[in-house]
């Protein structure tokens, strides 16, 4: 088959359009006929030499897949031949097939096209699980989501609307911040003109800055908010007030989804089908796609990511 391959760390150019080995079926694999994968951030930094995926992975980037279930192993019951999946994956979804754990493939939600599904699984899965799992989101409360118009921030700004929360995003420019109000976003605070902690009271924040961002996310909690940092784009190393954090009994919580244990994603994957999928299905929640691009051309796919100009997810289709 055939895959991208990094061929040493750098910039997109260093991504390559290879034959590779077949992936290998385990007893308690699916394997995947993809028909799209999708762009996300750690892509770029495992393409930049940061982010390594975890031992047994795929050496191929990409963490979501959707496509047309082609086999599955001796001990898999719950998928069969020929049924439309997405998955949630630790690496190795751009290529044409990928073997995955049963526990981390999801059935594409009602109304949404295959190809399109693709944008789904990461997106849901980390919000769901950061927003609502870990930083108990509740209807009623505000939720402050930086980079709002990412994939993961369209997807957090339309389900927290969805499940009766005040929604407040950070974008970098009025054309974001436009699109993100259609979205649902009932405030936009444009970070290059305003400083979101003195505009901005949240009971849950989602962040993916870092460093950059934790004095100001720190100052905009509310009395027992819930911080939940997913990223470091903005820095890794910074002083916290333990006195102000104190204060307001909050807590801080940093987590990451792709190294988790398959049991773990396996419980988030359930709860998403469960509790998400049918917002999907009703279109309360849709997939924003910025671009499809066809997957020999992942170098293309990565400038734009890289551009910081998208609205949404960015699919690669074959």
């Amino acid at each position: 088959m055939r895959a991208i391959e990094i061929t040493e760390p750098g910039g997109p150019e260093v991504l390559a359009w290879h034959e590779v080995p077949e992936p290998r079926v385990e007893r308690g694999d699916v394997l995947i006929d993809v028909a799209a994968s999708a762009v996300n951030r750690a892509d770029v930094l495992q393409r930049n030499g940061f982010y390594d995926p975890p031992p047994g992975t795929p050496p191929y980037p990409g963490l979501e897949v959707s496509g047309v279930v082609a086999e599955v192993g001796a001990d898999v019951e719950q998928f069969k031949v020929g049924d439309e999946v997405c998955a949630l994956l630790a690496g190795g979804g751009y290529a044409e097939r990928v073997a995955v754990p049963w526990q981390q493939v999801l059935p594409v939600p009602d109304g949404v096209p295959l190809k399109v599904a693709a944008g789904l699984p990461e997106a849901a899965c980390t919000v769901w699980s950061n927003v609502f799992m870990v930083g108990r989101l509740r209807r009623g409360e505000t939720l402050l989501v930086h980079g709002g118009a990412s994939g993961v921030g369209t997807f957090a700004v339309q389900l927290a609307k969805a499940l009766g929360s005040h929604v407040v995003a950070t974008v970098g420019s009025a054309e974001k911040a436009e699109q993100v109000r259609r979205l649902g976003a009932d405030e936009v605070v444009n970070y290059r003109e305003e400083d979101f902690a003195e505009k901005v009271k949240a009971d849950v924040i989602l962040d993916i800055m870092g460093a950059k961002y934790l004095a100001g996310n720190v100052r905009a909690l509310r009395t027992g908010g819930r911080l939940v940092i997913i990223g470091m784009q903005g820095g890794r190393k910074a002083e916290l007030d333990i006195g102000a954090l104190l204060a307001k009994r909050a807590a801080v919580h940093g987590t990451t989804l792709r190294a988790r244990p398959v049991e773990e994603k396996g419980v988030i994957v359930r709860s998403v089908v469960d509790n998400v999928w049918p917002l999907v299905a009703a279109g309360a929640v849709r997939p924003v796609v910025y671009a499809e691009v066809p997957m020999s051309e992942a170098a293309e796919a990565h400038r734009m990511l890289d551009s910081g100009q998208h609205v949404g997810k960015i699919l690669l289709v074959r």
